[in-house]
């Protein structure tokens, strides 16, 4: 799903990103563009961050 019509960016393109490393939504608009022209898919791709944040924590957790 696009999450960013301005720069073409899709949710899929932001979590990859996230598992590349990227933890904050300055990482993501670093890497993809991402919020830097109308800003109105920020709150959207910000709550794609840390979500995978989310899921990368539990992840972490249950291997250890």
């Amino acid at each position: 799903m696009y999450v960013c019509i301005c720069r073409q960016i899709t949710d899929s393109q932001i979590r990859e990103v996230c598992r590349e490393g990227a933890s904050r939504l300055a990482d993501v608009r670093d890497k993809l563009g991402v919020a830097s022209d109308c800003g109105k898919c920020g709150k959207h791709a910000r709550s794609i961050v840390s979500e995978f944040k989310g899921l990368a924590s539990f992840a972490n957790a249950a291997s250890a």
